[in-house]
């Protein structure tokens, strides 16, 4: 289905009125490709988009917006493990929910993550001590110029922290149609976050830590049909062992968590929590009152709002903790993603 002149309020998770100048809702490789050669024909950019979840659009947006509707689950049993390969336009949390009920764990820890199976890869989404990219076995890349699809192994993917190549050089011209993932057999509880400390690791069933995530995840998030907002919109920061040290000197009780090459990551909400900051307001666009990580679209917020809160929070915090926040969120111009940083800076 391709419209002209569209609306994207219900395309983005922010709810920011914008409009794209064509929609295409895809269900078909075939509809992909030839939104992709309409685009090149016109001269004009295309975006793919999954649920809008993890984005702000800062205008209209001058090209083809392209919603991935991919569909399709399968699961290959093996001795050791289950193997799913999962269409990219499936709604993530979807699946993790299904899964357990097929008796299939492994995923519960990433329970409630906004958005689609596609654009799980390009932020190697994560949360409550595991990422994507330890489960993931492959992603299948649609080469739109060729009609090629690609399987890459997790190597060729780069996955780093909310990090990935498909944010880079395959950004352009290139979909994300399909993940394949690994789920083991011998399932072991990850239990280091948040309320997950209270479970019993002996006793603990996979649905005990899914209704502990999705209680975490609904008490500290806004729904965004109800408040608009993207999720978390910082990411945690990394800061060398050495400033952790400095910081924990004058802030014994900041939360920090040693990575394995000796740098330490920060809670970016505790930071932002620490600057009072929860319930400030620029235009329509406020941080949330229960998550300082999250901005929302408070009262019909601009796009402009929301970048003069971010633009806000960064340098407050920074003035106090000398901690240079970065977006987690994919700022989206006119004619395609900005640099987020330089955006706010």
């Amino acid at each position: 289905m391709s419209t002209e002149s569209a609306s994207l309020k219900h395309h983005n998770t922010f709810a920011l009125p914008v409009n794209a100048a064509h929609l295409v809702i895809a269900e078909e490789i075939e509809m992909m490709i030839k939104a992709w050669q309409q685009a090149q024909k016109r001269q004009e950019p295309l975006l793919v988009l999954g649920e809008g979840s993890n984005v702000l659009f800062l205008e209209d947006f001058a090209g083809t917006v392209m919603i991935n509707q991919l569909k399709g689950i399968t699961v290959r049993e093996e001795q050791d493990a289950w193997h799913l390969h999962v269409s990219a336009g499936e709604n993530w949390h979807h699946l993790v929910s299904q899964m357990l009920e097929r008796g299939i764990p492994g995923l519960e820890n990433l329970a409630l993550i906004p958005g689609l199976v596609g654009s799980a890869p390009i932020q190697n989404i994560g949360a409550y001590g595991i990422e994507l990219k330890q489960v993931c076995e492959y992603v299948d890349l649609l080469n739109l110029t060729t009609g090629e699809i690609d399987r890459m192994d997790p190597e060729r993917c780069q996955f780093g922290y909310r990090e990935s190549v498909f944010k880079h050089e395959l950004k352009q011209g290139f979909v994300i149609v399909g993940v394949g993932l690994r789920l083991s057999k011998r399932w072991s509880p990850l239990l280091n976050y948040g309320d997950l400390t209270k479970l019993d690791p002996k006793t603990v069933t996979p649905q005990q830590v899914f209704d502990a995530v999705c209680a975490m995840r609904r008490s500290k998030l806004p729904d965004p049909r109800i408040t608009g907002n993207a999720g978390s919109f910082f990411k945690n920061p990394l800061v060398s062992g050495e400033a952790a040290k400095t910081l924990l000197a004058q802030y014994p009780a900041m939360p920090h968590y040693p990575q394995p090459d000796g740098q330490e990551k920060l809670a970016a909400g505790w930071l932002i929590d620490q600057c009072s900051l929860k319930g400030h307001q620029i235009g329509g666009a406020a941080v949330h009152r229960q998550q300082a990580l999250v901005l929302v679209n408070a009262d019909n917020a601009s796009s402009q709002d929301v970048v003069a809160l971010a633009r806000h929070v960064r340098n407050t915090v920074a003035s106090k903790f000398d901690v240079w926040l970065e977006p987690e969120v994919r700022f989206i111009g006119a004619t395609g993603e900005l640099d987020a940083v330089e955006v706010i800076s």
